[in-house]
């Protein structure tokens, strides 16, 4: 018998129909896209939904009838009412302000499909959806009281203030002047008295100052409505925030320059640049 060539060569099945999908196939195009179609309109159905644009008491069943004719698993019905409630978590919080009645509407939609904050926040966005509830309160010269700390902080707050958030793994940098000369040359001697000479050229040239941004340690950043705290093994201070004069925002942190003379522009990194200027722009209206 003569071979056709070809060795180990295997049909698969669809992943989606379980038919045969032909050689080293697992999928036929249109279940995949009838699977990618069916996923999509579930996520956008939830969506609408936690928007309060929807039926939220039939969602199951409507997401239960897609998936039964999108080749979903049923099991994956409630990720993607999660998925619904972070796209309308984003869309709130993207738009500028969080407001309490869009909050609220969360809220209700995650109570009742019984979502805990782990779920929501598998890929941040809850987190993100507090932070917007803690920017609407300081906005509004509210104590948000939101923040649930279990370990002990390496601060001494005052009996006056209100612990508000903490940002940890805070990369703190500050700018540095480094000063260093150009110019001279080897100069000649001038007789001035007997056994005195002056070198002209025993001096250095000018000076030339630089400034460079220093990496000084990784820690803690606490935010009250009086002061910013910092922690780390390499320094530890705190700054008060009506002695800040500007801040300047960055896409990963924010960067302030306090009221004194000799004061250097300092930087913290927290890795989310639109919370924390927004929030240090606006604490010193807390009351």
């Amino acid at each position: 018998m003569l071979s056709s060539g070809f060795g180990g060569g295997s049909m698969g099945n669809c992943k989606y129909c379980g038919q045969p999908a032909g050689l080293l196939r697992y999928q036929h195009k249109e279940c995949a896209d009838k699977h990618r179609q069916g996923w999509q309109k579930m996520i956008n159905l939830a969506e609408q939904a936690a928007l309060g644009q929807g039926d939220i008491n039939s969602l199951h069943s409507q997401l239960s009838s897609i998936a039964a004719h999108s080749f979903v698993p049923g099991e994956q019905i409630n990720e993607a009412i999660i998925r619904g409630w972070e796209q309308a978590a984003t869309h709130f919080v993207e738009d500028g302000n969080l407001s309490l009645e869009e909050e609220n509407q969360l809220t209700r939609f995650a109570a009742h499909f019984n979502l805990s904050q782990n779920e929501l926040n598998q890929r941040g966005v809850y987190i993100q959806f507090v932070k917007g509830a803690v920017l609407r309160e300081v906005m509004e010269g509210k104590i948000p009281d939101r923040l649930k700390i279990d370990t002990q902080l390496p601060f001494n707050f005052q009996k006056s203030e209100s612990l508000i958030w903490v940002f940890n793994n805070v990369d703190y940098y500050e700018d540095k002047t480094r000063r260093h000369y150009v110019g001279g040359s080897s100069g000649v001697s001038i007789r001035i008295a007997k056994g005195v000479y002056f070198r002209t050229g025993g001096f250095k040239g000018h000076p030339v100052e630089t400034t460079e941004r220093v990496h000084v340690g990784t820690g803690i950043m606490a935010v009250t409505n009086k002061h910013i705290y910092f922690s780390s093994p390499q320094k530890t201070f705190r700054i008060r925030l009506d002695k800040i004069v500007s801040f300047m925002p960055y896409s990963d942190g924010v960067g302030i320059q306090r009221d004194t003379a000799t004061a250097k522009p300092q930087f913290f990194i927290t890795g989310d640049g639109w919370f924390t200027y927004n929030l240090v722009m606006n604490v010193g209206n807390v009351q």
